[in-house]
């Protein structure tokens, strides 16, 4: 990690303010994994439903994502960064006070809006601000806070259900999500506008027509990397948001639950670094491509094969490693494939709505279910999210090394020699 040592205070102050926006926004977004069994206990909830739970706070999150990558092109990626923040706190707060499953559906979707548009903004923000020899072990390992803020549900996970009654320990584990609130009054005084963004602005003050990412120029990058998203994040919810079910199916009580996930997590944290410097060591596609195929062989194994208690606890790590791994190259991969005036829209759109028709794994795991084991349906949808991941990453161009500012400038040339005079 000698690295961290050559960081300038730009950009260690944006490191610092995009690792704690990804540990808070993996603390409010996977709490509702560990409170998803109580509920079907207590609101009388099928696994259907629950899917739904998960699959609405998603599907929103596509739309908050985009909404949030245009506003950042717009107005600037610190004080849109902000604002997402407080918005998923405050959702994630008031989702503690629901009464049935509707009340639920709605402030989990209304959450979505801001954890969609966390990512997108965030990851845009320390891409520009960060040299390009650094770029993807930075962005990666700002991606290793998700696993912190995990951990930190299970914490409380663990500790709330001990010692409360499941009908109010529930509503003190979304409760605690007001916390990330705290972080955007430390962001507002300490991280600044990268220079790239604003030397972009004074050259052209009005903001790209965001529809061009959907141009024939743009249109192929856009779609491709739709799809290296949409793979990723179906394979994961699919295993996560079931997860504390199916161990719990499996005879494990709150703590052993808690225990198990904590191996998990540590795989998962572990995973976002490693990514993160073999992004910058082997290639964006490289790792992308080394880590699906883990990802895949580690579903595989800790679903469908036979495995004792030991055995589960042990695969964790790996279960945890690999498909953790897929996100830790993705945001870097995504910066180096779009201009700066288009790069909040593009990123945007691409990462959240593949997240957001990602978003119906969950349900359909829930579904189908019903017919096959609940571990035979994680599987079944996990390991066709990665088939699909691994044909985008093969047919995008590897951007390892890329400066922005010449993105820019080849783009801007090729327009030029397009443009009929």
């Amino acid at each position: 990690m000698r690295w961290l040592l050559q960081l300038d205070p730009t950009e260690r102050s944006t490191l610092v303010a995009t690792f704690a926006g990804w540990m808070l926004d993996g603390l409010d977004v996977m709490v509702y994994s560990f409170v998803l069994p109580t509920l079907i206990v207590i609101w009388h909830i099928s696994k259907g439903q629950a899917g739904l739970l998960g699959t609405s706070a998603l599907v929103v999150s596509s739309i908050g994502g985009w909404l949030a990558g245009l506003a950042a092109d717009r107005y600037g990626r610190v004080r849109i960064l902000q604002l997402t923040i407080v918005w998923f706190a405050v959702f994630t707060f008031l989702s503690g006070f629901t009464h049935s499953f509707t009340q639920l559906l709605i402030t989990r979707g209304l959450q979505g809006l801001g954890f969609g548009g966390e990512w997108a903004v965030g990851s845009v923000l320390i891409g520009e601000n960060i040299r390009p020899v650094l770029r993807g072990r930075a962005v990666g390992t700002t991606q290793g806070g998700w696993a912190i803020g995990w951990a930190i549900a299970a914490v409380f996970y663990t500790v709330l259900f001990k010692f409360l009654p499941a009908d109010q320990a529930w509503r003190w584990m979304f409760f605690i999500g007001i916390l990330p609130a705290l972080l955007a009054l430390w962001i507002r005084h300490h991280v600044r506008e990268p220079e790239l963004f604003i030397r972009t602005r004074r050259q052209t003050p009005a903001p790209g027509n965001f529809l061009r990412i959907f141009s024939p120029a743009f249109f192929r990058t856009t779609a491709l990397t739709t799809l290296v998203a949409l793979g990723a994040h179906g394979a994961y919810h699919a295993v996560n948001t079931f997860l504390p079910l199916y161990l719990s199916q499996r005879g494990l009580g709150i703590v052993g639950t808690g225990a198990y996930l904590i191996v998990i997590i540590a795989g998962s944290f572990a995973g976002y670094l490693v990514s993160a410097h073999l992004a910058d060591a082997l290639g964006r596609r490289a790792s992308l491509a080394l880590f699906a195929a883990g990802a895949f062989l580690a579903i595989s194994a800790y679903t469908l094969l036979p495995l004792g208690n030991l055995a589960t606890l042990l695969l964790g790590f790996p279960l945890g490693f690999f498909p953790a791994g897929t996100f830790g190259p993705m945001g870097s991969f995504f910066t180096e494939l779009f201009p700066t005036s288009l790069r909040g829209s593009g990123q945007g759109f691409a990462y959240n709505v593949g997240r957001g028709i990602a978003a119906f794994f969950p349900t359909l795991v829930g579904i189908f279910s019903a017919r096959l084991s609940l571990g035979g349906a994680i599987a079944l949808f996990a390991l066709s999210a990665y088939l699909l991941m691994a044909l985008g990453v093969l047919l995008l161009p590897e951007t390892r090394g890329r400066d922005l500012a010449q993105i820019d400038a080849q783009i801007d040339s090729e327009i030029d020699r397009a443009t009929p005079r």
